[in-house]
């Protein structure tokens, strides 16, 4: 019986720990409250369960300088990329560790093993909550992204975009609305041979299927595109996924969803969307305000001369499109973008709040 406590005891242990690693981080790295009570809730379960056994035997048969598997180790245990990664390890550390507890209490309490075994499930269920949030795990601000569309080129598409590379631009999305699949491709896959080696990150707008073929970093969809769930099922965590948001309650969906990053527009009115009604300065700052951590693109008939109206409200990363690609002289009009983003004072919506450490822990 010694053995099977202490196999009871490990992995009541793996569990416990994985669900803090999971909890804390849909605390702290998402500010996700109801999935953060959830795996709270869960942990609490599995504590009331585990006080069914008798009182101190799992310590009691502890034997940790005596179990040989704390010896062994692979190198992929000490390797984690980001924080997605934490939360995949732990999700399968738990369910891994659950499963083992179920068939240990088909031993001696078949009840006990049903109870552990709705644990389970409700643990497959918040790993893959936890895990679409926390989307690809490799999103970053680009503080300047270019939207590049030939037709709006005052300059031939290929020259704009040399122009964008040595101006310091982070992101440039492809956006062909009018190209034929077998086109948009091409020009994907051109634009990505020539902005990697300079470190810039390519997205394609709307299309995920061309950014899986054509080994794009990301894909940007709107409100009417696939939805983000959907895109997730097929692209996994191999591309970054971004989101039009209109709106506070646009953000909430897509950031549920697990974007990556947020649009947030539109700024000002836009010829690209004549349609749409500016959102302006004040929605950026709810969003802000909001989603504090989430990497935002402030988009929308942006230009050098309303940029800084941005930059007031908060705004450290901006999409523009027509005022770069439309000018005889991008290479300027990205200096003066660039000079209002250096200029910007420190975000205040991005400051943690200064709560003691000790007061925002708990049990």
């Amino acid at each position: 019986m010694a053995r099977h406590v202490r196999m009871i005891d490990a992995n009541a242990n793996r569990a416990r720990e994985a669900l803090r690693v999971m909890e804390d981080l849909a605390r702290f790295a998402l500010d996700d409250d109801a999935l953060s009570r959830d795996l709270k809730s869960l942990r609490h379960r599995l504590r009331d369960v585990l006080e069914r056994l008798p009182d101190g035997v799992l310590a009691a048969n502890r034997d940790t300088p005596g179990d040989v598997g704390t010896s062994i180790s692979t190198t992929a245990e000490m390797q984690r990329a980001n924080l997605a990664d934490l939360a995949t390890a732990a999700g399968k550390r738990l369910t891994e560790a659950l499963r083992v507890l179920e068939e240990l209490a088909k031993l001696f309490d078949a009840e006990l093993a049903a109870e552990v075994e709705r644990l389970r499930y409700a643990g497959y269920e918040l790993d893959r909550r936890l895990q679409l949030r926390l989307g690809s795990g490799r999103a970053r601000p680009w503080p300047l992204c270019v939207l590049l569309t030939e037709s709006l080129c005052a300059l031939p598409w290929r020259q704009v975009l040399t122009a964008c590379l040595e101006g310091g631009v982070t992101c440039v999305q492809v956006r062909e609305p009018d190209f034929d699949a077998a086109s948009l491709l091409d020009r994907v896959r051109e634009v990505i041979a020539v902005a990697r080696p300079h470190g810039v990150s390519v997205i394609v707008n709307d299309r995920l299927d061309i950014a899986l073929a054509a080994d794009a970093d990301g894909v940007h969809l709107g409100t009417r595109d696939l939805p983000i769930t959907e895109a997730r099922r097929l692209a996994g965590r191999t591309l970054l996924i971004g989101a039009s948001t209109h709106d506070l309650e646009e953000a909430q969906r897509a950031v549920a969803a697990g974007a990556d990053y947020c649009g947030v527009g539109p700024m000002f009115f836009t010829e690209l969307k004549p349609d749409r009604a500016p959102a302006g300065a004040s929605y950026l700052r709810e969003f802000l305000r909001t989603y504090a951590e989430v990497p935002h693109l402030a988009i929308g008939g942006i230009t050098p001369e309303n940029v800084q109206e941005l930059t007031e409200a908060g705004a450290r990363s901006i999409a523009v499109s027509r005022c770069v690609c439309g000018s005889s002289q991008p290479g300027a009009v990205l200096r003066q973008l660039h000079e209002a983003l250096d200029g910007a004072a420190p975000n205040p919506a991005r400051a943690r709040d200064t709560v003691p450490a000790e007061r925002r822990t708990h049990s």
